[in-house]
């Protein structure tokens, strides 16, 4: 194969977006469905809402140190090459999930797909930021981030069916399916993503040292303050995510079995509403869309904390407007991340932002879990955790604008390398 540098055609570009989406929407899905499966796993295991927010976490928290294992190598390797093996061991863990016996089996099984999981999601973005310019990349983080609406569609409700009436393993045999399936897909499809190389290679003595890059990452204030940002990013969100099910089923009255309704409904919404959200942020400014966005949020996220027993249809209501402004916060915020960082330490800058993302995450879940209990069949406490959620979010508006993006400025024209 011979290679060449030149950017890529729209209609590849496209092509490269829908496969990095499907990758998403495959781990994203593995990730959602621990949350709305969280009454039947709890009843099948006999266990508590802490030893739940444990499953949760137990994904997060590997993934978290696989990232931090992966910035040390991740600029060192082709991306499609890398990228491919990560997810082909990620469908073996959950499948590993689907097979599992016990809670403590389930346990190891969901850190070890954390642990390829994790790497996924930043491996996509950090490919985005390789590919697509400044200009355009609130628009492909839309369309990437569409996986999340899509496996709230499609993904989660189907999941929770098959739960519901073939148990809840059928849900991890699904997902390993469908990512054998993008597993040849990627292969077939997606073009060997050279470009990040002859920059990283620059110093020999340099470059053979595992830390090095690590290093720059890490010595830079502007790196340190977007890893910050995404921090905010987590505890703003994943303190109230994980027990939205549970909360609806304990406290609102929604039965498990109308419970994808909310799914479904708000994932139609977000399909839409997430690639126009970053329409916006190329139009409008990516920190200024983020502010609003942000602030908007404020309020599905206070409701959905403490609503009282209410009909069906306004609970979904509730749940579609949530799933629209919180989630959907993170299209101007990758894109603001993304772009904080130079190309040539763009993986393992995004790598290490996958640690901290999944890490953050993780002790979101667990610090809502701690927060909150059942009492007489009720959960408590939930309330708090909202306003703890608010919170982070008011800081991460006020900390927004500390970070400068690479590219804000146009800069002389790059290209992308690419292997035919």
């Amino acid at each position: 194969m011979s290679a060449v540098a030149l950017p890529l055609d729209p209609a590849r570009e496209k092509l490269l977006l829908i496969v990095l989406a499907g990758i998403q929407f495959a781990h994203i899905v593995d990730f959602m469905i621990m949350m709305p499966l969280g009454p039947i796993l709890m009843r099948e295991f006999g266990i508590d809402a802490q030893q739940f927010g444990l499953l949760v976490s137990a994904y997060t928290f590997t993934a978290g140190a696989a990232g931090v294992l992966a910035a040390m190598i991740v600029d060192r390797f082709e991306r499609k090459r890398l990228l491919l093996t990560i997810f082909a061991l990620f469908a073996l863990a959950t499948l590993f999930c689907g097979l599992a016996p016990g809670y403590v089996t389930l346990l190891a099984a969901r850190s070890f797909a954390g642990a390829f999981g994790g790497v996924l999601g930043s491996m996509v973005h950090t490919i985005v930021g390789d590919v697509i310019p400044f200009e355009r990349r609130g628009r492909a983080a839309g369309v990437v981030m569409s996986a999340f609406s899509l496996s709230t569609v499609a993904g989660v409700p189907t999941s929770l069916f098959l739960a519901n009436h073939f148990g809840w393993r059928s849900p991890f045999f699904l997902i390993a399916g469908l990512a054998l399936v993008l597993l040849l897909v990627g292969l077939a499809q997606l073009p060997a993503l050279r470009g990040h190389l002859p920059a990283a290679v620059i110093d020999e003595e340099e470059r053979a040292h595992p830390l090095a890059a690590m290093r720059d990452v890490l010595c830079n204030a502007n790196h340190l303050r977007a890893l910050a940002f995404m921090a905010l990013m987590m505890l703003a969100g994943f303190t109230v995510i994980p027990y939205i099910t549970i909360y609806a089923t304990a406290n609102v009255g929604i039965r498990q079995e109308d419970i994808p309704l909310m799914y479904l409904a708000g994932g139609c919404a977000t399909f839409f509403t997430a690639r126009w959200i970053g329409r916006l942020a190329d139009r409008h400014g990516k920190v200024r869309v983020f502010r609003i966005v942000s602030l908007a949020a404020l309020v599905p996220l206070f409701v959905q904390t403490h609503l009282p027993p209410v009909p069906l249809w306004l609970m979904v209501a509730c749940a579609t407007v949530f799933f629209i402004l919180v989630p959907g916060r993170m299209v101007p915020a990758m894109a603001i991340i993304t772009s904080a960082v130079e190309p040539r330490l763009r993986g393992t800058f995004m790598s290490l932002n996958g640690a901290v993302q999944n890490l953050f995450s993780g002790l979101a879940a667990y610090l809502g879990g701690l927060m909150i209990a059942m009492e007489d069949g009720r959960l408590v406490g939930y309330g708090t955790v909202g306003f703890l959620a608010m919170g982070a979010t008011v800081l991460a508006v006020l900390f927004v604008d500390r970070i400068r993006m690479e590219g804000a400025v146009p800069p002389a024209p790059t290209s992308t390398q690419i292997v035919h």
